[in-house]
Parts: structure tokens; sequence; C-alpha cells
């Protein structure tokens, strides 16, 4: 049997950066993976650029049934950590939007780095994990290449979403051997469907984006993101959808702000003499695309009037479409398409320092796995980096 000091379960962002982590320590470590690729879904993130970090990272920024669990292990290993981890080796970067940092050439580049980093240490490749156990001395992973022991096991399998990249729930499954409970799991930051009603008003759009600000809940619970939006043949989605999606749950509405930048009560009434002559959807294309401008006016029953024609009852009307969209999704696209899994292993079971479980010393759990999901922007690669140095650090420290 095979006998190592620690085994990580996963060659995903988090497996890699902490295998890197404990390289060089003397200690016996392997990385196993079903995959046939380490790090694939660094690899197309980003749009094959990897957006690996972001500078605005703080706990506030993560969904979790504990708000507060993140922040020790992102405190202790910053933007500006990885950042400087990149510098030193020559990948080059640059800032986008909203504090998210890519890379200038591919996404490679950080695969390249993560492997580099933990040489010394084993990767096992097309090696799937089937369980994991305790038999009062050491671990013993049930693996496809027949059982391997291990004195500590880091849990970095990641979660649900992206299965034709290889997404299990192994990982899970090992929590709840343990005794851990699960936070109930759905895809986060992925595209909005609706019903039929909906529906027939995005698709003769697909393809139409433009600066949306979305909103969920109402009151201090209300949550705001300001972003591009796109139409689909299924929906909704761009940026500030994927955002809300994460926090929507099923039989909730969504808000959309279509023209985030305007008030457009003051602006439609304020333009009544300049556009008067004008059709309502040829006024409406002042502020809205062409295709939406005609949708807007077609929907509200003012597509063949003039801008003159209408009442301030319209003017309003026309702005709360426009300004306050509500819509009540009837789903999403799933894990086939979400970038992230919102729920996993329940930190009330984990030690938010060390990610260490409080129910069996020696297991560990980080990444995607654990009950900490960032939002869109770079935040959940850092929480992989940020809990997988953790854990290194913890383990490390004996």
């Amino acid at each position: 049997m095979n006998s190592v000091n620690i085994a990580i379960l996963g060659a995903g962002a988090a497996g890699l950066f902490c295998a890197g982590s404990l390289a060089g320590s003397g200690k016996r470590v392997m990385v196993l993976d079903h995959a046939a690729k380490p790090g694939e879904k660094i690899r197309i993130s980003g749009g094959g650029r990897c957006n690996f970090t972001n500078l605005a990272t703080s706990y506030e920024r993560f969904l979790s049934a504990n708000p507060r669990f993140s922040a020790s292990a992102l405190a202790g290993y910053s933007p500006r950590d990885f950042v400087a981890l990149i510098d030193r080796a020559g990948i080059a970067w640059h800032e986008k939007t909203l504090g998210q940092l890519f890379c200038d050439g591919s996404a490679r580049q950080i695969v390249d780095l993560l492997l580099e980093r933990m040489r010394g240490a084993e990767l096992r490749l097309e090696c799937g994990v089937r369980g994991l156990h305790h038999d009062g001395s050491a671990f013993v992973i049930h693996s496809t290449d027949g059982p391997i022991r291990a004195d500590q096991v880091v849990v970095a399998t990641g979660g649900r979403s992206i299965p034709k990249m290889g997404a299990t729930g192994v990982g899970y499954e090992i929590a709840q051997s343990f005794g851990h409970a699960l936070i109930k799991t759905r895809p986060g930051l992925v595209p909005l469907t609706f019903a039929e009603q909906d529906l027939n008003l995005c698709k003769p759009l697909a393809g139409v984006a433009l600066p949306a600000q979305t909103s969920h809940g109402k009151g201090k619970a209300q949550t705001r993101f300001s972003d591009a939006l796109l139409f689909t043949h299924r929906g909704l989605s761009g940026p500030s959808i994927l955002q809300i999606s994460s926090f929507w749950r099923p039989g909730e509405e969504v808000s959309v702000d279509l023209a985030p930048e305007a008030d457009m009560a003051a602006l439609l009434r304020g333009a009544r003499g300049q556009l008067g002559r004008v059709q309502v959807a040829t006024a409406l294309g002042n502020w809205l695309p062409t295709r939406l401008a005609d949708s807007v006016a077609a929907e509200l029953g003012f597509a063949t009037k003039r801008f003159a024609d209408l009442s301030n009852r319209d003017f309003d009307q026309i702005a709360a479409r426009i300004n306050a969209w509500r819509l009540r999704p009837v789903g999403s696209e799933g894990w086939r398409t979400a970038e992230v899994t919102v729920g996993g292993v329940d930190t009330k079971g984990i030690d938010a320092r060390s990610m260490e479980s409080r129910l069996q010393p020696g297991l560990f759990f980080i990444g995607e796995v654990v009950d900490v999901t960032g939002w869109l922007g770079g935040y959940n690669f850092q929480w992989a980096w940020a809990s997988a140095e953790a854990a290194a650090k913890a383990i490390l420290r004996g």
C-alpha cells in the first residue's frame, strides 16, 4: 500500500496551491485527481486569461451560512500576496474593472506556475477517489489505483459546477462520512431562465447587451450589482445577472434597471418638446439599444404612437418598465453553465483559521467544496489560494 504524509484530493486551484505551499517541507505530499490534466477550470477561466484574484476581496463579498467564516483565511493570504507570487514568476497582468486582475497572456501561465511551485510533490492524475476512512492510525484513501495511506488529508475536490470538466460530489460524500453536515448546494454565477411570457420578450432580443443594475431582496437585505446584461434565447445572462443568481432562490423576483444612470421619468418629460413628433420607439432609442427600445414600446402598446401623444402617466409606465423591470425567473441554466457551487460543507464543522475538521483531526477542507462562495470577478480564486494557504500553514505548524 502507498503511504504518504499528506494526500490532497483534487488538482484544481486550491489543491495545487496547497501542494505548492507544502512542497520542500520534507513531507511526502501526493495530489490525486481523476482528471487527465491538472487545473482545467483555471485554464478555461476568464476567457482563457484567468481572473486570478480581485483587489477588493473581503469577507463581505462571499456567501456562506456563516458570513464571517472566510475572514481569517482571507486576512492570512491577500490578493497582494498572490500578485507578488506571479510577479516573481514574471507573469504579466492587468486590472480590467472593479479590481479584477487578469493575465496579459494565457491562463495556462497560472497552471504552469502552480505546477512549478509544487515541484517535489507527487501528482497522480487519472486516479479517482471513491471514498476515505480512518483506520485508527491513518487515513485510507480508496482510489482507482488501490488504497493509499496518509497521515493527513486535504479535501480540495471542488463543487458540482461545470460537470463536463469532471466535477463530482465525492468531497461532500467524504465530509458526510466523517459526520459533517452539508449546506444544500445549488448553481451559482449562472444565467437565469424564464417562463413563456418573459421568455417571449427575451428571445427576440437575444444578443442585445447593455449596462444594467440587477437587484434582489428588499430593504437592508437588498443586494445590487451594476454590470453588463445580456439577453439570450433562454432568458438573461451577463455579469450583473450571474452575480444576482447566487442570491436568487426559486419563486423569488429580481428587478432590473435597464438605464441605471438615468431617471427615465424625468428624462421622458423633459424630452417631450424636442422629440414630440417622433415615434415612441425612436425616442427611446436615445437611451436604449434600438431592438430593446422597439420591444419596450411594443410591449406597452405604444409602437404606433408619437412621443407627444403620451401622457405623464404613460411616461411613468415606460420609466417603471425601464428603471424597475420586475421578473420572476423559473430557474437557471443549472450546473452545466454554473461557474461556482453555492453551499457545500457546513463551516460549523471546520476551524476557520486552519480549515481543519473539528470532527476528525488531520482532515482539512479547502476551496469550493466548503460553504463559501465568492462574487464574480476573481473572488473564488482568491478563496482557493487563501484557504489552501491556511491549511498548509496549519499542517506545517504540526
